[in-house]
Formats: structure tokens, sequence, C-alpha cells
């Protein structure tokens, strides 16, 4: 063989070593690329169910919350009521003591 057809075939050579080496590259990374896609996706599907687990515990709570500020509300309210039926009452009664009395003098004149 001449010394230019063995220089064409030692440059082949690099060649093709260097597609195979850039090829095996290409491959390495494409799978990084692969494992870092499934990693992400179950960090983000773990990270989805802790907000899940989250966002009800905040629901949960929120509700428990406006029960017993509506239990505090409606006890208040029922303390009012009966204030003001106690104090009606005494009103009433005052009020028709009054009448009694007057419908008795009015009798004895």
């Amino acid at each position: 063989m001449s010394n230019t057809q063995e220089e064409y075939v030692r440059s082949l050579k690099k060649i093709k070593e260097a597609e195979e080496k850039t090829q095996i590259e290409i491959e390495n990374h494409k799978k990084m690329v692969d494992e870092e896609i499934t990693k992400l996706q179950t960090d983000m599907e773990k990270a989805i169910a802790a907000s899940k687990i989250e966002g009800e515990k905040l629901v949960e709570s929120s509700i428990e919350q406006a029960r017993k500020k509506a239990t505090m509300e409606t006890e208040k309210i029922i303390e009012d009521a009966k204030t003001k039926a106690k104090t009606i009452s005494t009103q009433v009664n005052v009020q028709t003591t009054h009448e009694i009395i007057d419908i008795l003098l009015k009798g004895v004149d």
C-alpha cells in the first residue's frame, strides 16, 4: 500500500473511532437526562402528594376554626337572648303589676 492510502485508512479509522466515542457520549448523556427526568417526575409526584395532604389539613383546620367560631357566636346569641328574655320578663311583670294596680285603683273609685 502506498503511503497516501495508509494515511487515508488511518484517517478513516480515526473518524470511525471519533464517531463511536461521540455515539457513546451521546448515549451516556441521554441516559443521564432520562434518569434526571425520572427523578424530577418522582420528586414532582411526591411534592404534589405532600401539597395535597397539606391542603387537606388546611381545609380541615379552617373548617374546625369556622365551627368553633360559629359555636362561640351561637352561644353568645343564646346568652344575649336569655338576658333579654329576663329583662323583658321583668319589664312585663312590672308593667303588668302597674296595670293591675291601676285596674284595682279604678275599681276602688
